[in-house]
């Protein structure tokens, strides 16, 4: 109760921060970046070098109320196969700009619900992508999966494709809960889904549940929880729900009055993380959790965990391209953002150029900026020798920046020689933390819930 007292003191049940997949996060892009600039960015490419790829599926079945992503229902197969022939042209224009020899450190099919592709397109749009793009040493295919739209044909096509790593969303198995978010999934289908992709031999697998749902409470989450361990996943994303009605229109659907309260959300993710860990997996960074065998896991012991728009990852590679409709890309130069609208997105391709609609060019500062709130997210510290070595930082320089954190968080945040720190009763406040070093506006209500 003490620690509960001291992080409201702190303001935690009453913060709206940023996630920080990225830095400046998406409401500070801008329209200085066009076409022109995103194709001086992908020519700037060296020959040979290894980038992430990712394709974006806006198409659903039907609109979940949780969601807050990009999407849009389609009850046929006609406006998914033709967003699929304008991603081919799309992925036509990349490879016609890139320099030769490039490869995938890792290739991610989102959305959206990717597995509404018919097994045929799942076979085109592979096939084209990776005979042009062969996949490096040790990188990763992946693809997220909807239980409730994937067959044993469009499996198949996936697994001939060298699918690695399949990322299920099981949200809560709990009926009343599903039926209040628009999410029916009974724990029998998803079981279907995650037998077919063990079946065919894919490695690794992935699974992501929310807290903070209608209705939720500690005995909903703990079976839950523990249904999910039934189904053995390798990586597990623990996040909470954000009720954004003002951005995603379709939680209005959702009664606010069912919602938990921010002390049960931080108890609904205390009570799901202590189940986690005594299965035996690994905590990593602030809402995921991994076998010890995972790459996630590897990442963080070796400290490698990177952050990226899907959230915690162990790539490496410096560029990642999106492709399709609102996608984003990131480079060493700074982002850049596709259309947002499916018809605009693909009205441009068609025309024979990319959709760049808006992004943000990197200053030096938001360079070491960016790193510093990396750091916290993955790492829970930031390290004064890194900063000195890669930014030009002094010891003197870095104590004034972390003295206005001291200030506030007091015995929530450790500095010493080695850097600034972030002990275990103190991680709860690490999106707060972290938003200390972001030097952009925000206007709180733009974010979610700091817990």
């Amino acid at each position: 109760m003490e620690q509960q007292s001291q992080l409201q003191r702190l303001g935690l049940f009453d913060a709206r921060v940023p996630r920080y997949t990225s830095y400046p996060t998406a409401p500070h892009f801008g329209v200085n970046v066009d076409e022109t600039r995103f194709r001086e960015w992908i020519t700037a490419i060296p020959e040979g070098a290894a980038i992430s790829l990712y394709v974006h599926v806006p198409f659903c079945r039907r609109l979940c109320w949780f969601c807050a992503c990009r999407t849009q229902g389609t009850q046929s197969e006609d406006p998914v196969r033709s967003y699929a022939k304008s991603l081919l042209a799309e992925f036509d224009l990349l490879k016609a700009t890139l320099a030769p020899g490039v490869k995938l450190s890792r290739l991610h099919w989102g959305g959206g619900t990717p597995t509404l592709l018919p097994a045929d397109v799942i076979r085109e749009l592979s096939a084209a992508i990776l005979s042009a793009f062969p996949l490096a040493e040790g990188a990763e295919f992946s693809v997220e999966i909807d239980p409730n739209e994937i067959d044993e044909a469009r499996m198949d096509a996936l697994a001939e494709a060298g699918l690695t790593r399949a990322s299920i969303g099981v949200q809560d198995f709990d009926p009343e809960i599903q039926k209040v978010i628009g999410r029916e999934q009974s724990f029998e289908l998803t079981k279907r889904a995650v037998d077919m992709i063990r079946d065919r031999g894919i490695a690794s697998l992935n699974a992501d549940i929310l807290y903070g749902l209608p209705h939720q409470d500690p005995q909903r989450i703990s079976k839950t929880v523990q249904d999910l361990l039934a189904l053995s996943p390798d990586r597990v994303a623990l996040y909470g729900y954000a009720h954004v009605p003002w951005m995603a229109k379709r939680q209005v659907m959702i009664p606010e009055d069912s919602l938990p309260g921010p002390h049960e959300r931080l108890h609904l993710f205390a009570q799901a993380r202590e189940l986690f860990l005594a299965d035996g997996y690994d905590e990593i960074g602030i809402d995921h959790f991994a076998r010890p065998g995972d790459g996630l896991a590897r990442a963080q012991r070796e400290g490698k965990l990177r952050r990226n728009f899907q959230g915690y990852t162990d790539d490496q590679a410096k560029v990642l391209i999106g492709l399709g409709a609102s996608s984003i890309s990131r480079f060493p130069q700074g982002y850049a953002q596709n259309t947002p609208a499916t018809g605009g997105h693909v009205a441009q391709i068609r025309d024979g150029r990319f959709s760049t609609k808006r992004g943000h060019v990197f200053s030096a500062e938001d360079t070491w900026r960016s790193r510093m709130i990396e750091a916290l997210m993955c790492d829970f510290e930031i390290r004064a020798d890194e900063f000195i070595r890669d930014h030009g930082f002094t010891n003197e320089t870095l104590a004034a920046l972390f003295a206005p954190v001291v200030q506030k968080f007091g015995d929530m945040v450790e500095v010493d020689s080695a850097g600034l720190h972030i002990p275990l009763a103190g991680r709860a406040l690490t999106r707060m933390i972290a938003r200390m070093f972001d030097a952009y506006d925000m206007a709180a209500s733009g974010h979610s819930s700091a817990i």
